[in-house]
């Protein structure tokens, strides 16, 4: 049965809740990082911290749109000259009176003429000319303002991306047990895009928008301060209305954000497990729910499309209104005042020109409100709690790691009101094997990600050489300890670089060694290009088995002291197993080693095997003292009973 949208949503895009105690550990997803922008100043700050890096190529780009806004004014106005002289040609008898900048630019145009009784046909070419380098001048100024601004933008949205990516290597396993691959994705993608789109366009049209519109306000009020007056009087329905739809655009642009992290969140979810969807006969039902959120993208889609969309068009004829009455006002001074037809021709352009750049901030917000939105939530994102805690203080390592591990009355729950391991006390000697068993959900792959440090206690100390290893920093905590885990990972690369991830600075001898020693060299030697086979897809092209080889390798080329093996059998046939095991039984030699195993026979040679349940250790010994208890250790090996 399908879930409804409800669920969907509650599932893949749940706001936090400030007060809530986050939800669940691994497998059970707490709050996500999505909703609206709350703080769009300090947003806005940090996002200009990005870009002031390029403080002096910004002062070059504003000197850019300055020149290209001053020559785009100019040039207009040189139309005033040109239609009075065209004018008084045509019409001897006619009665103009230029005002103080017509006249400024009649006097430019005579003294590239070097005479005032030119003819009127060599005057205006004169006067084209003057306009042509003028308008070189605003496409040189405008070419390499966007080039300036391409290299800021790009520049910017590097390094923002940089530090996100480096951010999330320093967040905890809790942080990606509450957010999808999806979601954490979109932030990389959808969010930084609109950043960029910001940065490079929506910027640079906003500030030069708000230049061009000081700009032409000042040559209107020089022109004509009571068509001015007429002008302005329009501006309220500008902003009331741009200001309407983008209060509604930015609610619904936030909604598409979200609903597109929904969306990319199930897509990546689904993709993962196609064939767990495919053998159980569920692909209608994920179509429908894929629907369902589809279908909820798609009307928040349309909605922020459509508000951004009408921005245009409501702006722009409300603009022709304004032009038109205008232009009639105009046309009664030029009758009553004097008005020349040069004045009334370059001021009807400037009225033109003074609603485009409202019309264009106005279509701006739309973008710009996306990309704030997308901006607050990478920065939640790299304000997230790293798992390097200021708190923590180093330890002075005086000596090499020998495996000594000691747990002492540890307690643990992923929630504070939800323990998970209760009063947990064992210990482990330099070169021991320790077990455990249980049910599922009893407690044992906690236990080991205890030891790694990928949560913290609550209760209790664990202990390494007598070191509590939470004054350890992790980072050599963890060079010490190699993990082979049941869901096996190979990255995009060759075989020999799948194996060296355990030790970056080995030498290809030593990788080899390695893949002997995890009885992985056969195998690898049979591939078509051996070593430097090349493995795409987490390692698609090979066995479960022989992906499974192959992480045991890379444990082994680690040469940590401490060893954790959590079901590294569980999910290969009993010939493969044979292959494993021989393997991790040269792999364990002189480590101290943490097994987890469903089947017990894997567990016999431990020297210490703990039985848990419910969070607690109710049974500890070695094989032949727990089978001489017969309690639940012996039931589950004799098959009296089956772990769940």
């Amino acid at each position: 049965m399908a879930r409804t949208l409800q669920e969907l949503q509650k599932q893949y895009h749940t706001e936090s809740t400030p007060g809530k105690a986050p939800r669940g550990g691994p497998g059970n997803r707490g709050p996500r990082l999505t909703g609206k922008p709350k703080n769009t100043k300090q947003t806005v700050s940090r996002l200009l911290g990005y870009v002031g890096v390029y403080k002096w190529r910004l002062v070059a780009v504003f000197a850019c749109m300055l020149i290209t806004t001053v020559t785009s004014l100019i040039a207009s106005y040189m139309l005033a000259p040109i239609i009075n002289k065209l004018t008084l040609a045509t019409i001897p008898n006619a009665q103009i009176n230029p005002s103080a900048l017509e006249k400024l630019a009649d006097r430019a145009i005579t003294a590239v003429l070097g005479t005032d009784n030119a003819d009127a046909w060599v005057y205006v070419l004169a006067a084209l000319a003057i306009l042509l380098g003028i308008y070189l001048l605003g496409v040189g100024s405008a070419y390499l303002q966007a080039k300036l601004m391409m290299t800021v933008s790009q520049g910017s949205i590097a390094k923002l991306r940089s530090d996100l990516f480096s951010k999330l290597q320093t967040l905890p396993v809790r942080f990606f047990d509450r957010n999808t691959t999806g979601e954490v994705m979109s932030r990389f993608t959808n969010d930084i895009d609109n950043i960029d789109i910001m940065l490079n366009n929506a910027l640079t049209s906003t500030v030069s928008g708000l230049i061009s519109l000081i700009g032409t306000f000042i040559f209107m009020l020089t022109t004509n301060w009571i068509l001015t007056l007429v002008t302005l009087f329009f501006i309220p329905l500008f902003a009331l209305g741009g200001g309407a739809i983008a209060k509604a655009s930015s609610k619904y642009y936030s909604g598409q954000q979200s609903a597109l992290g929904a969306v990319n969140g199930y897509i990546e979810e689904y993709v993962t497990g196609q064939k767990v969807v495919k053998v159980f006969n569920h692909e209608e039902t994920c179509v429908e729910e894929f629907d369902s959120l589809n279908d909820d993208l798609r009307d928040k889609q349309f909605k922020a499309q459509f508000f951004g969309g009408i921005m245009g068009p409501i702006m722009g004829n409300t603009s022709q209104i304004s032009y038109g009455i205008t232009i009639g006002i105009g046309g009664i001074l030029m009758c009553t005042a004097g008005f020349t037809p040069g004045g009334l021709t370059v001021f009807a352009g400037y009225s033109k020109q003074f609603s485009m750049p409202i019309n264009q901030i106005s279509q701006q917000m739309s973008t710009v409100f996306a990309a704030l939105a997308g901006a607050e939530r990478v920065f939640a994102v790299m304000d997230s709690q790293p798992e390097q805690s200021e708190e923590e203080r180093e330890a002075i390592i005086e000596k090499p790691m020998i495996g000594d591990v000691k747990l002492e009355n540890v307690t643990f729950g992923y929630n504070p009101d939800k323990i998970v391991l209760q009063d947990i006390s064992l210990y482990a000697h330099p070169g021991q094997k320790i077990a455990f068993v249980g049910s599922t959900g009893a407690g044992k792959t906690t236990v080991t990600n205890l030891i790694t440090r990928f949560y913290d206690i609550q209760e209790g100390t664990i202990t390494i050489d007598g070191v509590d290893i939470r004054t350890m920093p992790r980072s050599y905590l963890r060079s010490n300890i190699a993990m082979v885990l049941q869901d096996t990972h190979l990255f995009s690369g060759t075989v020999m670089e799948n194996i060296r991830y355990g030790r970056l600075d080995a030498t290809d001898e030593e990788v080899v060694e390695a893949a002997k020693l995890a009885s992985a060299h056969s195998f690898i030697m049979r591939l078509e290009n051996g070593y430097q086979t090349v493995l795409t897809g987490d390692g698609a092209n090979l066995s479960q088995g022989q992906r499974q080889l192959l992480n045991i390798a890379r444990a082994a080329i680690s040469k940590a002291p401490i060893l954790i093996l959590d079901e590294a059998t569980s999910s290969v046939d009993t010939r493969t197993e044979r292959h494993i095991e021989r393997g991790m039984a040269r792999l364990m030699k002189n480590r101290t080693t943490f097994v987890i195993a469903h089947r017990l026979s894997t567990v016999r040679n431990a020297n210490a095997i703990m039985v848990l349940e419910q969070g607690r250790i109710i049974e500890r010994g070695d094989h032949d003292e727990l089978l001489a208890m017969k309690g639940r250790y012996y039931d589950l090996y004799t098959g009296a009973i089956e772990l769940d």
